[in-house]
Order: structure tokens, then C-alpha cells, then sequence
């Protein structure tokens, strides 16, 4: 199992494409710093897109309930939580392809 660092988890080597998991140890580190380098790419995407996705007067509610405060309180948390957990999400099925994108073609032994 290979761990990425940056806070990814662990990825087990048959999740690795064949290419990756039977190539030298330099193209699995150039691979993993593609999945890093994904792995930060979707964290800025899943926050833009909870940024665009907030309700209309987010800011303080006149609400005459009282229970304004505490619901404010665990929606600004829900809110908080959903880019990083989306973007894990993203991550640990697989991602988006695009550290796969990135890795040059594997070039003959011989050369």
C-alpha cells in the first residue's frame, strides 16, 4: 500500500493502474504527486462550488423563533464540512482521471 502524502489515505497497489503498479519506484512517487496535485484541484473545485451553492440571505436571520443561533450554528458547519467531504469522496473513487492525465506514456526499457 502506498501512502500519498498531503493527507490522502492510503491507496492499495491494485487500485494503482498495471502501468503504475509495475513501473519503478520513480513513476509511482511522479504518479502519487499527480494524485496529490488532483487531490488539491478538487478540494478548490467542491469549495468554489459551496461557495456558489449558498442560500440567499446567508448572512444573520431575523428569524422571531429564537432557534435562529443554534440552526445558523450547525448549518455554517454542515456547509464547512461538505467541500472536504465531497472532495474525499471524489478521491477514493477514483478522482476525476486527471493524475492519470498527467503521467507521461511509459517509454520502451531499452531507451
Amino acid at each position: 500500500m502506498s501512502t500519498i502524502p498531503g493527507g490522502l489515505p492510503p491507496i492499495s497497489d491494485a487500485s494503482l493502474p498495471a502501468d503504475i503498479r509495475n513501473g519503478s519506484p520513480d513513476r509511482k512517487k511522479a504518479y502519487e504527486a499527480a494524485l496529490s496535485f488532483e487531490s488539491v484541484l478538487v478540494q478548490q473545485l467542491t469549495k468554489s462550488l459551496a461557495d456558489t451553492a449558498q442560500p440567499p440571505g446567508d448572512s444573520s436571520s431575523d428569524d422571531s423563533t429564537g432557534d435562529s443561533t443554534s440552526s445558523d450554528a450547525a448549518t455554517s458547519t454542515y456547509q464547512s464540512m461538505l467541500p472536504d467531504t465531497l472532495a474525499n469522496g471524489i478521491m477514493s473513487a477514483g478522482g476525476l482521471g486527471i493524475a492519470r492525465t498527467l503521467m507521461p506514456p511509459q517509454t520502451g526499457t531499452g531507451s
